[in-house]
């Protein structure tokens, strides 16, 4: 048998990377940033709008981005419950908590 060779030389594509990655925010991420600068309940529609006019995340051809982001959101609150960085606040709407 012919031995695996496990060593690279130079730096792996993730290192690479990782000044791009370090600027790109997760769509999760953008959405409390914009929840916190707007300073007021809005819905997965106009966040994932806002995110996009201020640059900060944009959907990567994804049919529903407002549902993804609403289901994101939902599991964010059942989980981490208080430490959550989302609350309800209405049907349909979010606040930064």
């Amino acid at each position: 048998m012919a031995a695996s060779k496990s060593s690279k030389k130079g730096k792996s594509k993730k290192t690479k990377e990782a000044g791009a990655e370090a600027k790109k925010l997760s769509a999760m991420d953008a959405a409390a940033k914009v929840l916190a600068e707007t300073g007021q309940p809005m819905s997965c529609k106009e966040m994932i709008e806002a995110m996009a006019q201020k640059g900060h995340w944009s959907s990567p051809g994804g049919k529903t981005p407002a549902s993804t982001l609403y289901s994101g959101i939902i599991k964010e609150i059942s989980t981490k419950g208080k430490e959550s960085r989302f609350k309800k606040t209405d049907r349909g709407r979010f606040a930064r908590s």
